[in-house]
């Protein structure tokens, strides 16, 4: 408080509504992190700023899987504190250099964010919605409204969504059991814990419920969902579901279905249980869409890793799923350049791309992260080398792509409309059941045959595919 000079006290304006920048990136799974954040920050009444210099503070949720990734954190976190000067930390970068996640314990010590930038307001680990809020509370006092305050913090249906309203990430568990030895996701996020099935099932329905026409699942590891607590069984609308991974697809195919949804399942590792999911994906109650990261296909790369379900029987499971599903489009993601990898494994590599016609791959030349095992390896691999060999990689997994896609065309497909300008007079952009948004092609679509055909974004719409160039497909709405 203070005078204004003629005896009279100012006190701070309790009805100005204090504003919240925020920063999100890395992975869908930090997305979703994002949105619960944002989701309390809305609910306790904060407003969010489109600018560093117009927000009291600001929030920067971080990525620390990959060297890249841990630097465009950092940059983003000295962009923030150069516009704006209050900054707090959430994310995977903020456990790097500590096993506290919510290092406010070390202000000179063993944190990254913390030694790099000292002058940020907190550090917090990931999917640490409430440390967060404390720390916002402590920083920028939440405005007091007495008609909401007494109100739980969940009270809201499906909370601040950062994708299109006509799509969504549901995560259906954190953190992973797995010790590859190339991560350290085990130690940013913790081992696996499983949502309730049915809290899961319920925040699909409400989606589903809000025009959600695509739910893509994601976690650290989807195959594993209940191992955590012994596949127990959960209730939903009064009925007993079991906590595992083909249970929830099967609920999540009875809820998609009257709404025409769509369920695309992500970070699916191949144990043979799979199975029981494909003939869900036959019956085109699941998108026949399997994220798999296979990350190599050599046995002795793969026990280098320390990867888990039998990777060397991978070719096996891929044709025994087309087998049951022939539409099945099978995406992943590879590492080159392991340590010690030779070129005879490399080879190796090259020839099971071919073999198992992954529809959509991405690579990455190997490069060593702080703290993972892998750096203790012996043989590491010059860094041109492994670039060269991403670069083989992808020459080999864009080839097949390309011949995979070109046997789209003639066929008639089911498009979501992502875009569609103008109600889709000159066209517009969407994507085919083989491709989940950001990462994979597209479909280009041309202006509709008939002059009466209107595109919505949000909506479905049936093309017929004309061409393929590159990654996406061209299509004329019908």
């Amino acid at each position: 408080m203070k005078s204004d000079g003629h005896g009279a006290v100012e006190t701070p304006d309790a009805t100005r509504i204090p504003k919240v920048g925020f920063v999100s990136l890395g992975c869908p799974k930090a997305l979703t992190d994002s949105e619960l954040i944002l989701t309390r920050l809305q609910a306790e009444g904060y407003a969010t700023s489109k600018t560093y210099d117009g927000a009291d503070l600001v929030i920067v949720n971080t990525c620390g899987f990959i060297d890249d990734a841990v630097k465009e954190s950092l940059d983003a976190i000295g962009e923030a504190l150069q516009s704006n000067g209050k900054v707090i930390v959430t994310g995977c970068l903020g456990a790097v250099g500590g096993k506290d996640g919510g290092s406010d314990t070390a202000e000179g010590g063993g944190n990254l964010v913390r030694r790099m930038h000292p002058k940020v307001l907190a550090v917090t680990g990931p999917h640490a919605t409430q440390e967060v809020m404390d720390a916002v509370h402590r920083h920028s006092p939440k405005p007091h409204d007495p008609f909401v305050d007494l109100v739980p913090p969940h009270f809201d249906k499906i909370g601040i969504k950062l994708t299109p309203k006509h799509y969504a990430y549901l995560k259906i568990s954190e953190g992973c059991n797995h010790r590859c030895t190339f991560c350290i996701i085990p130690s940013l996020r913790g081992d696996l814990a499983s949502r309730p099935v049915g809290d899961v099932l319920g925040e699909a329905r409400r989606l589903f419920e809000a025009g959600v026409k695509e739910l893509l699942i994601v976690s650290q590891d989807t195959s594993a969902y209940g191992v955590d607590v012994k596949y127990r069984t959960g209730f939903f609308e009064g009925r007993p579901v079991r906590t595992r991974m083909a249970d929830l697809c099967e609920q999540l195919a009875r809820l998609a279905e009257p709404h025409g949804a769509w369920v695309r399942l992500h970070y699916v590792y191949p144990y043979p249980h799979v199975d029981e999911v494909v003939p869900l994906m036959a019956e085109g109650r699941v998108l026949p869409y399997l994220d798999v990261p296979f990350q190599h296909s050599h046995p002795d790369v793969l026990r280098r890793m320390r990867r888990p379900a039998s990777g060397e029987k991978n070719l096996e499971r891929i044709q025994r799923w087309r087998e049951i599903c022939p539409e099945l489009v099978v995406r992943s993601t590879f590492i080159a350049g392991f340590p010690g990898e030779t070129e005879a494994e490399f080879e190796h590599l090259l020839e099971f791309m071919r073999e198992a016609r992954i529809d959509r791959a991405g690579c990455f030349a190997y490069s060593p992260v702080a703290g993972a095992a892998a750096n203790a390896l012996p043989g590491a691999l010059p860094a041109p080398l492994r670039e060269e060999r991403r670069a083989r990689f992808m020459a080999v997994a864009e080839a097949v792509s390309s011949e995979r896609l070109a046997r789209r065309v003639g066929a008639t497909m089911q498009v979501l409309v992502d875009a569609a300008p103008a109600l889709g007079r000159k066209g517009g952009r969407g994507r085919t059941y083989a491709d989940a948004p950001e990462i994979d092609g597209i479909v280009r679509l041309t202006a509709p045959e008939k002059a009466s055909k209107q595109l919505r974004a949000g909506e479905f719409t049936r093309a017929r595919i004309i061409g393929a160039e590159g990654h996406d497909l061209i299509g004329v709405p019908i």
